[in-house]
């Protein structure tokens, strides 16, 4: 793992540029790897692991929990460093530079450092793992991403016991994200947070694919966290930093409109936003004359995370 920056690295030890070009058949490989050594679909490869024998099964099989089509999803995406509409960053994501793409992991821990993304994902062991995904605008997803345990990452630079939060920020491209560019709407870059607990939870994901290839530009690529049972705005996309910290951050929407969008984001249809009630979901690509999925708390990962929030009063909006 290369853990200096560039201008530390003789010319002789720079990672060839055609090493990052691999990414693709990287993933591909260490799925392939894994289905070929369990005989079992990907999504199940980890079961030996007892933290995840408890998984809800429907969220690891496509004949219980069907995903929703690829096209939907690549076109229809919050990025707000693109755009404010929801089609028009699949185009201008496209100039997005993630080549070659580093991690820089700091604050409260033993061992820190900047990671490029391909040693990382070395160190890793790939999953895909089917999870719905709720966004706080009351339309929901089902999403067969390919990534790798947040928690098992942030064990190799070894948490100090003063690591209470977890700090995720986004890249800065103004250049190309005309959002940032323009200074609009929110402060850049993007940052979002989570407790330390929920980031070890198993659950906490991030992912470098979706539907057994590399992750789209406009779905967060190369690098984008995935919390399943929070608002989908609190699983940031294209992650270059990750903090561990003593106090809590001041993310992004908390901070633009800190009534209606919390720092802990928990799906729950029993608190409605202040402009509209959580109690249902439109589901991508249902029909526009589809019943709504009645929204579950936790968005239905109740029993693996409730026990996270057992001190705290679910019937406010966080």
């Amino acid at each position: 793992m290369i853990i200096r920056t560039t201008k530390d690295i003789p010319a002789s030890e720079i990672t060839d540029p055609l090493v990052f070009r691999e990414r693709r058949k990287i993933i591909k490989a260490m799925l392939a790897t894994m289905v070929a050594g369990t005989g079992i679909a990907p999504a199940l490869a980890d079961n030996n692991n007892s933290a995840w024998a408890n998984l809800p099964k429907g969220d690891f099989s496509a004949d219980l929990l069907t995903p929703t089509p690829a096209e939907l999803i690549k076109n229809y995406t919050n990025y707000y460093e693109f755009a404010f509409n929801k089609q028009d960053s699949t185009k201008l994501a496209q100039n997005l530079r993630t080549d070659p793409w580093s991690v820089e992991i700091s604050g409260e821990v033993e061992n820190p450092g900047i990671f490029y993304l391909e040693d990382i994902l070395r160190q890793q062991v790939l999953q895909e793992r089917i999870y719905r995904f709720r966004c706080v605008e009351a339309w929901s997803m089902v999403v067969p991403w390919v990534g790798f345990s947040l928690g098992n990452l942030l064990k190799t630079v070894k948490p100090l016991s003063t690591a209470k939060f977890v700090k995720f920020t986004a890249v800065h491209q103004p250049d190309i994200m005309p959002r940032q560019r323009n200074n609009a709407m929110l402060e850049w870059p993007y940052v979002e947070g989570l407790r330390i607990d929920e980031a070890m939870h198993p659950l906490a994901t991030l992912a470098v694919g979706m539907y057994g290839d590399i992750l789209p530009k406009q779905n967060g690529a190369p690098l984008r966290l995935i919390v399943p049972w929070k608002y989908g705005f609190k699983n940031i996309k294209a992650i270059v930093k990750i903090e561990l910290l003593k106090r809590p951050p001041i993310t992004s929407w908390s901070q633009f409109a800190p009534k209606e969008y919390g720092f802990y984001a928990n799906v729950n249809p029993a608190v409605s936003h202040p402009r509209w009630s959580q109690n249902s979901e439109r589901q991508l690509g249902s029909g526009f004359f589809s019943p709504r999925r009645q929204t579950e708390l936790f968005n239905g990962y109740g029993e693996q995370v409730a026990s996270l929030y057992s001190d705290m009063d679910l019937r406010h909006f966080f």
